[in-house]
């Protein structure tokens, strides 16, 4: 039998919920907590007709205990009583005593877990109390109730009745996910994922512990170890862990039915329920675009060392990858997926850039893998798998692997969601072995790992005129012979005038202390509402705005760019500057009142600026490489100020394929042909 035939059977179930008015977008709300009924119900039958097989069922209350003892969870109906969900549904009349008795009858786990009579307070993960009461109140209880007792799942192993629930929950991602960072991983990705973990591990009978630290239902997790039991005998244990109620609680609930697994609720990020561990495999699809304002405090207050660096607020997805590799074991192996921002996003120096250097330099990074579009069920950007890899082989130290399978798929026949490809086993093939034989082809590239890493080169320009020159500072001597350049030239103004077409303003007072008390309060008053605005509202190159002293007059030429000094009726060109003016309230002191201070200085027109330039492992190289780089393209004066290491990938740089330009002749054929056929038409038309 299939059990995918039920998916349908499973979606019927959704038509009473149309009738009663609730939109489509809700529908997993009201449908997860029958599902999980459904597949706890199924499993605990199964269970206890193996074992009614195995030991008999002649003392119930042995039986029960032995039962019990398995740890899968229990139902007094259904265990002691025999009854079913669907024996509940088979009297209306008594139906919501029993199936109240029913939920009732279930062990404290799974009660909690499927939210039986949850408080106000307590986490109600799937709230099948709540949804019930909902479902009561619109009339509809019973027969939804009913319709999901007729599938019966009974017939199905746990890795069947968790292929269809993977189906499902598909369905539920794509319905109600409100981001694009809820992301439901596709059954050919998770196959992708675990075929790179089966290239990597040896069937040695050595126990293996496999995590996903954002394990939503589990999909990903159960599924990688489902896949890596089919082709090895080693003894494995999940670990996983996740912050939605709901898919939490399905994951749970699939892990008690499970030979070995451990799942936990809450914020890996915050919750650190395993952090003491460190894993074989780790295999996760973090949210992506989402913020982490929410718990901000907590991050920056970790004090397990975690997070070298922090990323933009506004998506988190490098905060879970620094956990990962955290938790991966010194001979560790994981696969993440993430969305393209992880590549290149944030400057050196930002959070993002050191973040992945800080995986560069730890040489973890063995491979990244960009995926088609169009690949997820609610998203069609290209998503990535980034290869992490705590024990390199000694031929692939210090290099990683680029492999662009964005052409490595087959369409659908039919889209699901925004899902329209998907990678098939020949595709999955060329990518692994791709990934096995590591050299390059057609669609993948070995770098060493410095070819991503880059120098931002921070420098200080001096602007120039158009004669070349900028402002000369005066040297200055300190008392020990010490000679520094001052950083401006202070002028006396005896007048500041600015004039445009239709006014002209004048500054004739530079210590100012009264003021017309009848408009302002203070002088501060004063300062802060008339002359500090003026002031600040100068500006020497836009406006034509002369600075006189008692010796010169100075002003900006702007199609020189440079300062004007007229001496008499001498006119000098200073070279590229600044005209400063700055107002500052002056305190009073023991013998003088506060007054308003306005001052005028010549400074150097300063611009910082920086350049990117290629980077070199050797020190004394990409030293080489900056200054020949500065001595090629830098034509003004400059400083240099700080040079940032940042790393970045560039799919697009790397695999960009130049259009074939057409060659002139045949664009001349082209032409002569155009030419050719409008002489016919004009023919024809004076004709």
């Amino acid at each position: 039998m299939n059990i995918l035939k039920y998916e349908s059977d499973v979606w019927r179930t959704a038509d009473l919920l149309i009738g009663a008015g609730i939109k489509q977008s809700d529908f997993p709300k009201y449908m997860m907590p029958y599902f999980a009924l459904l597949m706890v119900e199924s499993r605990l039958i199964r269970e206890a007709k193996r074992l009614e097989e195995e030991i008999g069922k002649d003392n119930i209350d042995d039986f029960v205990e032995e039962f019990q003892l398995a740890g899968l969870g229990y139902n007094d109906y259904i265990i002691r009583k025999g009854k079913s969900l669907k024996d509940i549904c088979q009297n209306d009349k008594g139906f919501d005593s029993d199936f109240h008795l029913y939920l009732k009858s279930f062990d404290p786990e799974t009660k909690y877990l499927l939210g039986v009579d949850k408080g106000t307070e307590d986490e109600k993960f799937l709230d099948i109390s709540g949804i019930s009461g909902q479902l009561k109140k619109k009339r509809i209880l019973f027969e939804t109730v009913q319709a999901w007792s007729e599938i019966d799942l009974t017939p199905f192993n746990n890795s069947e009745i968790t292929t269809l629930e993977e189906h499902i929950k598909r369905k539920w991602a794509d319905i109600s996910a409100e981001t694009s960072g809820e992301q439901y991983t596709p059954d050919d990705i998770i196959s992708l994922i675990s075929e790179l973990i089966a290239s990597k591990i040896e069937d040695n009978g050595k126990f293996l512990t496999i995590y996903d630290p954002t394990c939503g239902g589990g999909n990903l997790l159960f599924g990688v170890e489902d896949k890596i039991k089919e082709k090895f005998k080693r003894p494995t244990k999940t670990f996983g862990e996740d912050w939605s109620d709901s898919l939490y609680a399905l994951a749970k609930i699939e892990s008690r039915f499970r030979a070995d697994s451990e799942i936990k609720y809450g914020n890996t990020l915050t919750n650190i329920s395993f952090i003491e561990k460190r894993f074989d495999i780790v295999v996760a699809n973090p949210p992506y675009g989402v913020d982490w304002k929410g718990y901000q405090k907590d991050i920056k207050n970790d004090t397990t060392e975690r997070f070298v660096a922090l990323p933009s607020i506004s998506d988190g997805q490098f905060l879970f990858t620094q956990h990962i590799l955290y938790q991966l074991a010194s001979d560790g192996f994981s696969v993440v997926v993430h969305n393209g921002s992880t590549l290149f996003s944030g400057d050196a120096g930002s959070g993002e850039s050191t973040i992945r250097k800080h995986f560069f330099d730890n040489d973890w990074v063995e491979g990244i893998i960009q995926m088609p579009t169009d690949e997820f069920f609610n998203t069609g950007i290209y998503t990535y798998l980034w290869i992490f890899n705590k024990n390199k082989p000694l031929d692939r130290k210090d290099k990683v692997i680029l492999i662009n399978a964005s052409d490595l798929y087959e369409p659908l026949k039919k889209s699901k969601g925004k899902k329209r490809k998907q990678m098939n086993q020949s595709n999955r093939t060329d990518i692994v072995r791709a990934f096995t034989e590591f050299a390059d082809n057609e669609f993948c590239k070995v770098f060493d790992k410095w070819h991503f890493y880059y120098n931002r080169q921070s420098i200080m320009l001096t602007n120039i005129d158009a004669n070349g020159n900028f402002i000369e500072m005066p040297v200055k001597e300190n008392i020990s012979g010490e000679k520094t350049e001052v950083k401006s030239i202070k002028i006396s103004p005896t007048k500041i005038i600015v004039t445009d077409e239709s006014d002209t303003f004048l500054f004739d007072r530079f210590e100012i202390s009264d003021f017309e008390k009848s408009k302002y309060t203070s002088l501060e008053a004063f300062f802060n509402d008339e002359i500090k605005p003026s002031i600040s509202a100068l500006d020497y190159k836009e406006q034509n705005l002369i600075v006189n002293t008692e010796k010169a007059v100075y002003w900006y030429d702007s199609d020189k760019d440079t300062i004007i000094e007229e001496v008499g009726k001498k006119k000098t060109e200073l070279g590229c500057g600044k005209i400063v003016i700055k107002s500052v309230l002056k305190k009073a002191t023991k013998t003088k009142e506060a007054y308003i201070a306005i001052t005028v200085e010549l400074t150097l027109d300063l611009q910082k600026d920086y350049e990117i330039i290629p980077y070199s492992v050797d020190s004394v190289e990409n030293s080489k490489r900056i200054v020949d780089f500065m001595a090629k393209y830098i034509t003004k004066p400059f400083e240099y100020l700080e040079n940032v290491i940042g790393v970045e990938i560039n799919f697009n740089k790397v695999f960009y394929t130049p259009e074939k330009l057409r060659s002139i002749e045949d664009i001349n054929i082209e032409l002569n042909a155009l030419e050719e056929e409008l002489s016919n038409l004009e023919r024809e038309l004076k004709l």
